[in-house]
């Protein structure tokens, strides 16, 4: 399997009021917002559609986030398999990505763990997001679209605008170009004999009630744990569809960018052999943790993993299928790190996980969800405000009476998360 990455930098997004000033030209994305948005309320379901930019520096607030996406495409052909164009195989051919730049969606909340994006302020400390230039959707839905479908129409038209805007990219001189290849089983297991086997279990959101995750544009709580390419994860496999706790949620741009991944392929040939991506759904069910953990590990041992890494996505009941997990590897003498948040409650001094095992004694943390933070007025809101008080994080009150907002990190696009791309972490004291 071969993939070629084509990255194009952007530095500043504009729109232009013609088809025809569509382009990128200096490390500037010129979109032709009419079409865009003509191309989403195909969707008939979609009441309503609106575009705004947000760049870093502005005094802007965006809220509630659904998602965030980086543009992308494919030189030739369609990304996103299973979304958006054809169903074809991932991590193949080349592809075109616009760095720099997302598209983030928002409007009416469709559940509870939604969360923000500030532009400006003490929240850029905490989110990656904050220092892209973001192309936000206001995205409205007709009346009768029950919430799961209303979900489903934010996501499909968030990954319609990523692959629409990607596609101005196509004929664009890169600044980076990146050829990557994943070898056969066989070829892996031999290639760097000196170094230890590593096998990455990648946990992801599987649970119904607006908590899934699309492979192939399958509801992974329709699949069991199953060996992919980390070109697959690269290549936009694998899709955002919850409104889990936004502070620890995969978006799309996670799953895009994934830093844990990054750093194992970055890492491997020098400090491991990467053997092979696991990917494994978590359920509500505890016969199905069970069960995932099962099939997790003994996949792991097909691939001689002498040592393994575990992340974790959400909070909650989701730590019962990291640790049976982690369990059952050190038990079948697999070294293993897990990557978890805590939800220490606002003083720190809460039970942080909601269960453990004792073969837990390397975990890295990405800091407690449940500190808080003020936040100071922004000029422009895209979105609802009033959302603060229905989203994980926010509370009736949150709304200071001079503007300011008292958030926990639970709340905040990104704040905690658990595939790398995070600022926050613990330490011993």
């Amino acid at each position: 399997m071969r993939l070629k990455t084509k990255t194009i930098k952007i530095h500043d997004v504009q729109l232009t009021d013609s088809r025809e000033g569509e382009k990128i030209s200096q490390g500037v994305l010129y979109l032709y917002a009419h079409d865009l948005i003509t191309h989403l309320q195909q969707d008939e379901r979609i009441k309503s559609c609106k575009l705004e930019l947000a760049k870093p520096g502005e005094s802007v607030r965006i809220l509630p986030v659904k998602d965030v996406i980086e543009p992308r495409a494919k030189e030739t052909g369609d990304l996103f398999p299973g979304v958006d164009g054809e169903l074809g195989e991932a991590g193949e051919g080349t592809t075109i990505i616009l760095s720099g730049c997302a598209v983030v969606t928002t409007g009416s909340i469709v559940g509870f763990q939604e969360g923000i994006i500030d532009m400006s302020g003490p929240l850029t400390d905490y989110t990656p997001f904050s220092h892209l230039n973001n192309i936000v959707l206001i995205l409205e839905k007709n009346d009768g679209v029950d919430p799961h479908e209303h979900e489903e129409v934010v996501r499909v038209a968030g990954i319609k605008a990523a692959h629409y805007i990607g596609k101005i990219g196509r004929g664009v001189i890169p600044e980076n170009i990146e050829e990557l290849e994943w070898k056969s089983i066989p070829e892996k297991a031999i290639e760097f004999p000196q170094l230890p086997k590593v096998a990455y279990v990648y946990l992801c959101m599987a649970q119904g009630l607006l908590h899934n995750t699309f492979f192939y544009g399958q509801n992974a709580q329709n699949i069991t744990p199953g060996l992919i390419s980390p070109l697959e994860v690269i290549d936009g496999a694998i899709v955002s569809g919850n409104c889990v706790s936004p502070g620890s949620k995969n978006t799309t741009y996670h799953h895009q960018n994934n830093a844990v991944l990054k750093e194992l392929l970055n890492q491997h040939g020098k400090e491991i052999n990467l053997m092979g991506v696991i990917l494994s759904p978590l359920s509500t069910m505890l016969a199905q943790k069970y069960r995932n953990a099962v099939q997790a590990v003994k996949m792991a041992k097909f691939l001689g993993a002498e040592g393994a890494l575990v992340s974790q996505e959400g909070f909650g009941n989701p730590t019962t299928d990291l640790m049976l997990i982690c369990r059952e590897l050190e038990e079948s003498g697999i070294k293993t790190v897990i990557i978890s948040n805590e939800d220490a409650g606002v003083d720190g001094y809460s039970e942080s996980l909601p269960d453990g095992t004792k073969e837990a004694d390397a975990i890295v943390s990405t800091g407690n969800s449940n500190a808080t933070i003020r936040l100071p007025a922004m000029d422009r809101v895209i979105g609802d405000l009033k959302a603060i008080e229905r989203v994980t994080g926010g509370f009736v009150g949150s709304i200071q009476e001079n503007g300011e907002l008292l958030v926990e990190v639970h709340g905040i696009m990104g704040g905690h998360n658990l595939l790398g791309d995070t600022y926050l972490s613990a330490v011993e004291k």
